[in-house]
């Protein structure tokens, strides 16, 4: 409207400075009176909202003060009025990177996100032109730059057909590829680590790949202080090649000095220094300070942590030293939890713990637990102390008052034990594990003699010292879906009780997993084998026996219940084992259903047998978290005897093996 405004008023003054009576007017005071022409139209009204009578000499009237505003959003309706449209996109066959220029066309096209909405022609032709601007630069980004995209409008009785038709044209490549301000010593290297050649595609998407992965990898090569300018590309249009120049300032290489705390000390900085996955003196790799970050973190004492690189000095061999700075934001240290639960063989178990994870520096966590079940109770005092001595390394120790009173035995127990671990969990899965410890125990238990049936109770003080290393050869542990497992146990033992015997004890157990057409179908095994060697089973204390059933040894089966059992139909145990278990994992988004057959016996020779095997079979659900899947099985005994459940429930967290 203001450029109307003005438009109007210029025409007006124009011609009134063009017209006699104007001159006349406008003149300095005249020697007789003159009278002013009349422009009102014959009209006495002179006021500024009375309307103007036409202007012959224009040749236009004078715009109608009745007509509304016209504005900018009120729809253009073209002369074939608005239609619905589809769009074809030819010609980028045999280019590279097809299927992502169309998917990266697709999401940002102003023809595809206005297909919704139908259009008149002009906005049509608005949104193609828009789209041969977005294929250009697609195209550009993958080396075509000589790329001709012509747009075809088809207008029948349905809906409009949009063709872009391009003829990509020759593919340009890197002519060179300069990097300066680099050593010629170095040059070989810093042409490797950036990973383009002469020869190689113009591609944007490549060159910035190559760039953010140049930028890591220096670092990670030793050169702490590295300095790189941004890739610049030079197009030759006439050779059909481009340049590529990287200025690049490696700066010395460098090497780790020491640890420096910074700010409240929560671990020593000889702690760190132990937790680091270097020494003083190595070469300089950030990948490593990304590694002790991360392993700070799971210790559980940090919330947050920082590390900064501190120039320090230059080696003999003119090598930077970096000194790291260490701030440790501390997590709450204390922790109180609980757990409720039940199972068909356990009975009902509520458990209740208090934790201090730094009461005994460094990294000393000391638990106090208690137990109250149906069939189990506890009071247990544990000592934790991670990373001793070295990265992954744990002490254990533990004391605990127990009892239990099962079908197979009651035993009232004082525990004392040690060990010495070296672990793995969810952040760092190792291959290797193992464990040495001691045990001594002092245990009053009672039991029954199989073929009289009368109960006993003995009192046994245990000596063991038993040892564990296994090969974890899966993709996850909790969730694995290929590779294979392998874990032996072996525990040699000294027993008194009316007089000294002493006796071994060895296990096996094994799994595999097999993916069956991608991750969704999984075929998952397990074999177990366990022998007491040295003593008969009466003089083994029941409570150190093989015993068979339940969530996990033979599922649908009660906690104990698979093996010889005594006149009163109590499980006695026995020295040797014999499992196998077999599943399906099929899983549909964050659900799954597990297929199992188990099977498995309990024997009283030393050596384990495979007769006699007892089978149970049932169907899992899981739901599968961010931390593993959670485990519900349901399992019924194949071939079910008098006295035996129905059915065996399970809850649980991660995968049955």
């Amino acid at each position: 409207m203001c450029a109307r405004r003005l438009t109007v008023s210029a025409v007006i003054l124009l011609c009134l400075c063009n017209s006699p009576a104007a001159y006349a007017w406008q003149s300095e005071t005249p020697s007789t009176p003159q009278t002013p022409p009349d422009i009102s139209g014959g009209t006495d009204d002179l006021s500024v909202d009375a309307p103007l009578a036409p202007l012959p000499d224009l040749g236009i009237d004078w715009p109608d003060p009745d007509i509304g505003e016209v504005t900018a959003d009120q729809p253009f309706v073209e002369e074939d009025g608005i239609r619905d449209y589809a769009v074809n996109l030819i010609g980028l066959s045999g280019v590279a990177d097809e299927s992502a220029i169309r998917a990266q066309f697709k999401s940002l096209s102003a023809l595809e996100q206005g297909r919704d909405d139908p259009a008149n022609a002009a906005q049509i032709d608005r949104r193609a032109d828009e789209d041969v601007a977005l294929l250009e630069d697609l195209l550009r980004a993958r080396g075509y730059y000589d790329a001709e995209i012509e747009t075809r409008l088809s207008r029948g009785a349905g809906p409009v057909d949009v063709t872009l038709d391009v003829t990509p044209g020759p593919r340009y490549q890197f002519a060179d590829v300069a990097i300066t301000g680099v050593a010629p010593d170095r040059l070989d290297q810093i042409r490797k680590e950036l990973g383009i050649t002469a020869g190689d595609p113009v591609d944007a998407l490549a060159v910035q790949r190559a760039d953010l992965a140049f930028r890591a990898a220096l670092p990670q090569a030793g050169y702490a202080f590295a300095k790189i300018g941004d890739p610049d590309i030079v197009v030759d249009r006439e050779a059909k090649t481009a340049t590529l120049t990287l200025s690049v300032d490696t700066g010395p290489p460098a090497r780790f000095g020491r640890v420096r705390i910074d700010g409240k000390q929560l671990l020593s900085a000889r702690h760190i220094e132990r937790i680091a996955r270097f020494k003083s003196g190595d070469r300089y790799d950030s990948a490593r300070i990304d590694d002790l970050r991360r392993a700070l973190i799971a210790t559980g004492l940090a919330g947050e942590v920082e590390v900064r690189e501190i120039k320090a000095g230059t080696a003999e061999d003119g090598s930077a030293i970096v000194d790291l700075a260490v701030r440790i934001v501390p997590s709450p240290l204390r922790t109180i939890a609980g757990t409720l639960g039940y199972d068909t063989g356990q009975g009902a178990r509520a458990e209740i713990s208090w934790q201090h994870r730094n009461l005994l520096p460094p990294e000393g966590a000391v638990t106090f637990r208690g137990v109250a079940g149906t069939k189990e109770q506890l009071l247990a005092a544990e000592l934790r102390r991670n990373n001793f001595r070295e990265r992954d390394q744990i002490l254990y120790a533990r004391i605990a008052a127990q009892h239990q009173n099962f079908s197979a035995y009651d035993a009232r127990t004082l525990f004392l034990s040690a060990s010495l671990e070296r672990q793995t969990n969810l952040i760092w899965q190792k291959k290797w594990t193992w464990a040495v410890g001691a045990e001594l125990l002092a245990s009053a238990e009672r039991d029954t003699f199989a073929s009289a049936g009368v109960p006993v109770r003995r009192t046994f003080f245990i000596a063991a010292t038993p040892a564990r290393l296994s090969y974890d050869g899966s993709d996850d542990l909790l969730d694995a879906h290929r590779g294979f497992r392998l874990s032996g146990r072996i525990s040699p033992e000294v027993s008194l009780q009316s007089g000294a015997s002493s006796y071994f004890v060895s296990q096996i157990d094994a799994s595999a997993y097999l993916p069956l057409g991608g991750d969704r179908y999984v075929l998952a095994g397990r074999v177990r084998a366990g022998s007491i060697q040295g003593a008969s089973t009466t003089t083994i204390a029941p409570s150190r026996r093989f015993y068979a059933g339940g969530g996990g040894s033979v599922r649908g089966f009660g906690y104990q219940q698979i093996g010889p059992k005594d006149v009163n139909g109590d499980p006695i145990g026995g020295r040797s084992l014999t499992e196998f278990a077999i599943e399906a994992r099929i899983r549909f988004g964050n659900f799954g259903v597990v297929p199992f057959l188990d099977g498995g016996q309990i024997y009283t020779s030393a050596l384990p047998k495979f007769t006699g095997l007892r089978f149970g079979a049932g169907l899992g659900v899981r739901y599968h978290t961010s931390f593993g899947p959670i485990r519900v099985d349901v399992g019924t005994p194949l071939g079910r005897r008098p006295g035996e459940s129905r059915i065996g429930i399970n809850v649980s967290l991660g995968q049955a093996f």
